[in-house]
């Protein structure tokens, strides 16, 4: 472990917690972020973590005005968090994790994307925000639920239902009635998805 890990694990305040060069060259590797993107990611880290906890929770997320108004917002929140609570505290997130998602919705530079950022991940994460019961597949249910978010009171129930019906006709191809991700690949990768999940980070 390095010592920003170390220092979040013994629950120092964040608000002391100082990026050593070290940590930043190793986020840099683990990213593909630069040191300068590295350092306004964790003063926005800071930001949120409005009780210097050194980790954010669920609702520390949900403050991000962009978020906020997503209607995908819960969803988006839930891929920050892994199953695992901090010294028993609460279900959080600390520094690494968190700029860890965020390296999937950089934009794609050169001819040779970094790990973390390549469009078969940002496809599995995509995939991810659908797959509702985490099965690693997508049912007819899935997308009726989502879909729901999406557009709110401005389609019927009975259009949610025409809209997902389509939907699956056109990219369940062996119809089993769901549809897995080769499946969920090959529909999207007709369309910009690349731009879809991008964000310009600045530095």
């Amino acid at each position: 472990m390095i010592r920003i890990e170390n220092k979040l694990k013994m629950g120092s305040k964040c608000s002391t917690i100082q990026l050593a060069d070290t940590d930043i060259e190793e986020i840099e590797k683990e990213t593909g972020f630069s040191a300068s993107q590295v350092k306004r990611l964790y003063s926005r880290f800071s930001s949120l973590d409005k009780e210097n906890n050194a980790f954010l929770k669920r609702c520390d997320l949900m403050r991000i005005p962009e978020l906020a108004i997503n209607p995908l917002a819960e969803r988006i929140v839930e891929s920050f968090f892994v199953q695992h609570s901090i010294d028993g505290v609460e279900e959080g997130i600390n520094f690494r994790q968190f700029v860890a998602v965020l390296a999937r919705f950089r934009r794609q530079e050169g001819h040779k994307p970094h790990p973390l950022n390549t469009s078969e991940d940002k496809l599995e994460y995509a995939f991810k925000m659908y797959d509702i019961d985490n099965m690693k597949k997508i049912t007819k249910e899935n997308l009726c639920y989502i879909l729901s978010f999406m557009v709110g009171t401005n389609k019927s129930n009975d259009q949610l239902i025409a809209i997902a019906d389509r939907t699956m006709l056109e990219a369940d191809l062996n119809k089993d009635g769901f549809i897995d991700f080769r499946e969920f690949k090959q529909a999207l990768e007709r369309t910009d998805f690349q731009s879809k999940m991008s964000i310009r980070f600045l530095d």
